[in-house]
């Protein structure tokens, strides 16, 4: 009888391949589809040349005596903790301008989600001329602002059209020099420019819902308008989130719009954003340590705003 005997490795001494372990690094590095992060490296460094490296340098300007110098000198810029804060938030200019920029928002954000959800679910539905409403509402989005921006002069001006059609009823001072009328005007020219944007993505939404639910809705006995609430609204739920974080965004970033409008914040500040206020402060007056410190602030009110709107309508279940 014959037998084979096997050689048991010495003990602690592994049987794995040494040269196996590098390339399994590398998978885990790369991934399962290597050229997947090759095709996406363009962008990963178009967002942290753009957004990434400016936001820490922001941050650096935010905590330091930060002042531009020509190029190549060597100047000392100390650090300075957070006076920059503490000057920013006791100047009754930053504070109004979120003030301002919170009335836009109050403005601006509802009537962008009720009117471009209404709009796209009109235009989605077979009515005459809807290709032509379609671009008719996107056009104002793509047009430059300030082409724009000269029609709304002419409109909402002392003796514009607007005022000619409210005869005494128009408002005095008028809309644009009026420190009560110059935000909510600000916020509704904004709505319309921007809404065939917004209604383009409530269109892609509602092409997801189910068609059976509005048959089903309608076996029961719901009109038009019950259909709309109990089916419509829920089956755009993730579109309404993202229709809210964007509008809340770009709102709070506003500064085109007041700085053509108003000529930069008229009258007398009542439309001045904290963007449009960074960039007197920071380029116009030479404090940009300020400036980044204003830029901040608005980071954060922003993010919490977003994320209060994320758990109201319920953006963690869609």
């Amino acid at each position: 009888m014959t037998t084979t005997a096997t050689a048991n490795p010495p003990a602690g001494r592994s049987t794995r391949s040494p040269g196996g372990r590098a390339p399994r690094r590398r998978r885990q590095f790369l991934g399962k589809n290597p050229i997947g992060l090759l095709l996406s490296a363009p962008y990963l460094i178009f967002v942290i040349a753009v957004f990434a490296y400016p936001l820490v340098f922001a941050v650096y300007m935010a905590f330091h005596d930060y002042f531009f110098a020509a190029p190549g000198a060597q100047v000392d810029r100390p650090f300075v903790g957070l006076a920059n804060f503490q000057e920013v938030f006791s100047d009754p200019a930053v504070i109004r301008s979120f003030g301002n920029v919170g009335i836009f928002l109050l403005i601006n954000v509802p009537l962008t989600v009720v009117l471009s959800l209404v709009l796209a679910t009109a235009l989605n539905k077979a009515v005459r001329a809807r290709t032509f409403l379609r671009v008719a509402y996107y056009v104002p989005y793509v047009t430059a602002s300030v082409a724009v921006v000269g029609v709304w002069l002419f409109l909402f001006s002392g003796s514009g059209l607007v005022n000619q059609l409210l005869g005494p009823l128009a408002p005095k001072p008028s809309w644009l020099i009026s420190p009560t009328w110059a935000m909510p005007t600000i916020a509704l020219f904004v709505t319309w420019k921007q809404l065939g944007f917004y209604i383009l993505l409530y269109l892609a939404a509602l092409q997801s819902v189910s068609k059976e639910l509005y048959e089903a809705a309608s076996t029961d006995g719901a009109g038009a308008v019950r259909s709309f609430f109990s089916v419509t609204i829920p089956g755009v739920r993730p579109a309404t989130v993202l229709v809210l974080l964007l509008s809340t965004v770009t709102g709070a970033n506003l500064f085109t719009e007041p700085y053509l409008l108003t000529g930069g914040g008229g009258p007398n500040g009542a439309s001045t954003s904290p963007v449009l206020l960074m960039y007197q402060k920071g380029i116009e007056q030479g404090h940009p340590g300020t400036a980044s410190a204003i830029g901040i602030a608005l980071v954060i009110g922003v993010l919490i705003i977003a994320f209060v709107q994320r758990k109201l309508a319920g953006g963690d279940e869609s």
